[in-house]
């Protein structure tokens, strides 16, 4: 077993550090998990998607159901509670407590049987729903309840939350789907819950054990409160909340303490495995998109929608729609609208049988006409038509997240109230006028079929006064939904949130036996205490709150975060705020899609994503000497795996930028332990591609040789599987320098071509072409070859040196090239260098905005020719009647996205283009040189990308406009990928 060791926080009581010290002994004793007890994995787990943050004791890795059980018996001994915890991803504060993290996600997560025939999966507790609905999908089977978390939420979490989503109109909830559960108990014990008749129960109920006891009481408690059970439940079918007694109720004939437990948030019992129900999946889904000049006027349509049958029926308001506008991921949205919605209405039917599901849509576009809702609507038939529907309406937590101004943030307090939809509109109403009276604003968005709206209020919980105001409010909401016998939780739980009015909800009798429940389940009250029952108040243990003010910390890179003090003179503050920016909604937890974050999906560590290395910066950048703790060892174990893609920076909803956190941090570490000679090298690289082409081919011959690779790997290193990079002698600078001047006319005026350290010394063909077509486009190409951009250093942390290389970089464009005269490259980590990172590091600098201003892909400036005539790509290149399968940079991803690329690999004439999502190709720079970082490296290019070009045919072409990403694809799967500039240049140039 694993333990990771740390010094406990000096302000702890010796009684506690005793305390943790013998229950991490007993743990690694027992256990073939990992157990760690470290400061700053502590912080990690400290919070979730909620408001809140408890820091608890340690934090438990089990392998296995046996070490569930272990480690549920060593915290018992001790008197030390228990949190089951999947993704983290609780919205009311299920899954953070003072004891000990039971994290079931890392090793637990194994689909165990999946039976077509029966229609089951027997999956563990740390399966993510997505995985889960991917090895389901080619029997035709999916899991039913459709989260909008579905890339990261534990099939356990999900029970433990009784989650639900869009789709519950249909399917139900989670409670729905459960057939079997496998727990262990509060005494240790591992049992299997079921359902079972009168007779098996009763046979079970002799056991002398606590199983036994459950058996036996339970039933007792049911009688005893039958009154109180049939009354005190909210008349609203969707719930997510209490204890379900009235399940036990309502069933004379069968006793199912699986569905029982489901929903009990981790208090009754910790879930290993779970025997759930898969349902048919549809083959065909339709949508239509109501657009509304209000939110309320888009209500007033659901019934209409709920009329014609539909699968789902979800709510988007303005706010969402604004946000989704600023981010790269999601700007597609945009061109598909009609006008300027207030409100989107998303009405999704779904099905086999394509002429039944299209005059659904039919029926529902006349009522919506004849009644006067709505003033167009938009369908999407096809998946490429819902393609970037769908990616917003799953990213809306995630966007009204976005909308954070420094503390104050939307927060979920009273986001998961549900009413018969029939009261939907009358009640939203109302809703509206308790936060207008409390000059409050709110995101809203939801679920209209089932009369669930995500209502989340902006507060600033650092305020005093708004910690009030929002206790005020969740009072009110709770009376208000009681008015519609609705329901205060319907599919996020109550945690922290909402567990304290229990008793005002389900009234004195019901609670009074859902405290019994606990006290049979869990008489020690070991497993999640304060949560359903004997609950804080919701205003104890806010995260926001507990945090101290930031002390003073000078940082050499720009932090801007909105509603932060980033303008400082002594920065005090902004860097953390950049972290804190972070609310853990866990999208970085994601696999299978997009490239956030490539260090997580080959490891599964919380510590290796990035909301786990926000908080871990958040630690650090809150102790009393921020400067001293950057230099701290753990937190750069912490910060080590990221490969600085930058994909946080677009796919993370909140724009949490680890690349540059992580850059400034190393910049730190540096200053109290000095400077790497391999970092040192590598932020040279610029320096030592130039020897190596000065003297090439001799420069090539050390990477052939195995004793100098094992002396490279010894001394600084070096990897000695990875294959060097080849040098060529005949550069671009050289190339261009002797060349006979071009006979094309200019018509387009001076551009200026970027010579990036890599591709200039190593691959000079790409350099060449980009210079003959832009010359043949009518462009008088000026090549830029003197000055690095300072990417490399900036990577390594050496941020003093890269301000230096901007801002003489900056200098010589600006002095040398024409006013507002485009700058192109052809390599994207070094160019958007220019456009976001100098920004960073010099943003008083004129020069450096004035270029930043003027950078462009040189793809757009292609296409542009291309399309005008100026360029003319053969009808009969060799390329004709091939597919391109294109493979994008991730910091081109991040900062303008991949259109420009595809479009001008299209406009070759006779091909097929296939842009991959497989994220980031692993190589990541320097990264995928060091000897530590190798076998990261390649199992994130093992992931997707490897997989995907493998299986191509020989004549498929691989591109990729990332030189890392090229020798990635060549090193993993013996495979050149073309750079689109090579290819164009191939479809244009004469025989």
């Amino acid at each position: 077993m694993t333990i990771t060791r740390g010094e406990r926080p000096a302000h702890e009581s010796a009684e506690n550090q005793e305390l943790a010290r013998t229950l991490q002994r007993d743990l690694a004793r027992d256990l073939d998990g990992e157990v760690q007890f470290d400061d700053y994995t502590r912080q990690l787990f400290a919070r979730d998607a909620s408001m809140y943050a408890i820091t608890p004791l340690g934090v438990v890795f089990p392998r296995n159901a046996d070490d569930v059980a272990a480690a549920v018996a060593a915290a018992a001994a001790h008197q030390v509670s228990v949190v089951p915890r999947g993704a983290g991803t609780s919205l009311a504060g299920q899954t953070v407590g003072p004891g000990l993290v039971l994290d079931l996600s890392r090793y637990m997560n194994n689909i165990v049987e999946l039976d077509a025939g029966s229609g089951t999966a027997l999956v563990e507790a740390g399966v993510v729903q997505d995985q889960l609905n991917r090895a389901a999908s080619p029997w035709g089977l999916m899991f039913g309840p459709d989260t909008s978390t579905s890339n990261r939420a534990t099939i356990g979490g999900m029970i433990g939350n009784n989650s639900a989503g869009s789709g519950s109109l249909r399917h139900g909830m989670t409670i729905d789907h459960v057939r079997e559960l496998d727990v262990v108990l509060s005494d240790a014990s591992r049992v299997r819950l079921d359902r079972v008749d009168e007779a098996t129960r009763a046979h079970r109920a002799t056991r002398p054990t606590l199983e036994g006891a459950l058996y036996r009481e339970l039933p007792e408690i049911v009688r005893a409160n039958y009154a109180a059970i049939a009354d005190g439940f909210p008349a609203h079918w969707r719930r997510a909340c209490g204890y379900r007694l009235d399940r036990l109720a309502r069933e004379d004939t069968v006793f199912d303490l699986a569905k029982f437990v489901v929903g009990s948030e981790g208090t009754l019992a910790v879930a290993t495995s779970a025997l759930v129900d898969l349902v048919p999946k549809p083959s065909r889904t339709v949508i239509a998109v109501g657009h509304f000049t209000s939110v309320a006027g888009a209500i007033d349509a659901t019934q209409d929608a709920l009329a014609c049958d539909p699968a789902a029926v979800e709510l988007m308001d303005r706010t969402i729609l604004d946000l989704s506008r600023r981010k790269i991921e999601y700007a597609s949205l945009g061109d598909l609208l009609n006008g300027d919605p207030e409100a989107l209405l998303f009405v999704s039917f779904s099905g086999d049988d394509e002429a039944e599901l299209l005059g659904q849509l039919k029926r529902l576009t006349g009522l919506w006409s004849r009644n006067g809702h709505g003033y167009h609507t938009l369908r999407a038939v096809t998946p490429a038509q819902q393609a970037s529907l769908l990616k917003v309406r799953k990213a809306g937590l995630g966007l009204l997240m976005a909308a954070s101004e420094g503390t104050r943030r939307p927060l979920a307090f009273v986001e998961d109230t549900a009413v018969d939809p029939i009261h939907l509109t009358e009640y939203t109403r109302r809703f509206k006028e308790v936060l207008d009276r409390h000059e409050m604003t709110a995101g809203f968005y939801g679920h209209c079929s089932v009369g669930c709206l995500h209502i989340r209020p902006y507060l600033d919980l650092t305020d005093p006064a708004d910690v009030v105001k929002m206790r005020s409010v969740a009072v009110e909401i709770k009376d208000l939904v009681a008015e519609y016998g609705g329901v205060n939780s319907s599919e996020h739980g109550d945690g922290l949130a909402r567990s304290e009015f229990n008793r005002e909800i389900f009234g004195d009798a019901l609670y009074d036996a859902m405290r019994q429940v606990k006290r049979l389940f869990d008489p020690d009250n070991v497993l999640n205490p304060g949560k359903i029952v004997d609950a804080p108040s919701m205003t104890d243990n806010l995260r926001d709150a507990a945090l101290p003010p930031a002390e003073p910390l000078r940082t050499r890179l720009s932090f801007e975060v909105i509603g932060a003090e980033a303008g400082s003179a002594d920065g005090t503050g902004a860097m953390r705020a950049a972290a804190d920016r972070c609310m853990n909604i866990g999208l970085c937890r994601k696999s299978g899609s997009g490239t956030m974050c490539p260090s997580y999906m080959a490891t599964r560590k919380e510590e290796d994503s990035t909301r786990g290395r926000a908080a871990a910066l958040v630690k650090a950048l809150s102790e009393p000497d921020p400067r001293a703790a950057l230099g701290d060892e753990r937190l750069h174990e912490v910060l080590d795996l990221c490969l600085m893609c930058k994909a946080c920076k677009s796919e993370c909803p909140l724009g949490v930028d680890m690349a540059t956190l992580k850059s400034e941090a190393l910049s730190h570490h540096h200053d109290i332990h000095g400077v790497p000679l391999r970092s040192r090298l590598f932020g040279s690289i610029r320096f030592l591609n130039r020897l190596g082409s000065a003297t090439a081919p001799l420069s090539n011959l050390p990477g052939r040789i195995p004793l100098v690779r094992r002396l490279m790997d010894r001394t600084v290193g070096i990897a000695p599987a990875r294959p060097l990079p080849v040098f060529v002698r005949q550069n671009l600078t050289r190339w261009f320098r002797r060349r006979k001047n071009t006979t094309h006319p200019i018509t387009q005026g001076t551009v200026t071509y970027l010579a990036d350290s890599f591709t200039t010394f190593t691959e000079p063909d790409i350099g060449r072409a980009a210079v003959q077509l832009l010359e043949r486009a009518g462009w008088d190409v000026r090549l830029e070859s003197g000055v690095c951009c300072g990417r490399s250093s900036l990577s390594k942390g050496l941020v003093d040196d890269a301000k230096n290389k901007a801002r003489h970089l900056a200098d010589t464009l600006s002095k040398a090239t024409e006013a507002g005269s485009p700058v192109v490259g052809c390599e994207p980590s070094c160019l958007m260098t220019l456009r976001d990172e100098h920004l960073s590091l010099l943003p008083d600098d004129p020069a450096v905005k004035d270029i930043a201003g003027r950078v462009r892909q040189v793809e757009e400036l292609l296409v542009e020719a291309i399309d005008d005539g100026r360029l003319r790509p053969r009808e009969d290149s060799w390329l004709a009647g091939r597919t391109l399968v294109y493979h994008g940079h991730c910091h081109q991803k991040a900062e303008v996205g991949t259109a420009a690329t595809v479009a001008l690999l299209n406009r070759i004439p006779g091909v097929s283009v296939v842009e991959l999502d497989a994220g980031c190709c692993g190589m990541a720079g320097s990264f995928g040189f060091e000897s530590e970082h190798y076998d990261v490296s390649m199992t994130v290019g093992e992931d997707r990308l490897f997989p995907a070009i493998t299986a191509e045919p020989a004549e498929t072409v691989v591109v990729a406009t990332g030189v890392s990403c090229r020798q990635q694809i060549f090193h993993g799967t013996a495979r050149d990928a073309w750079h689109p500039v090579q290819l164009l240049w191939e479809a244009v140039a004469s025989e």
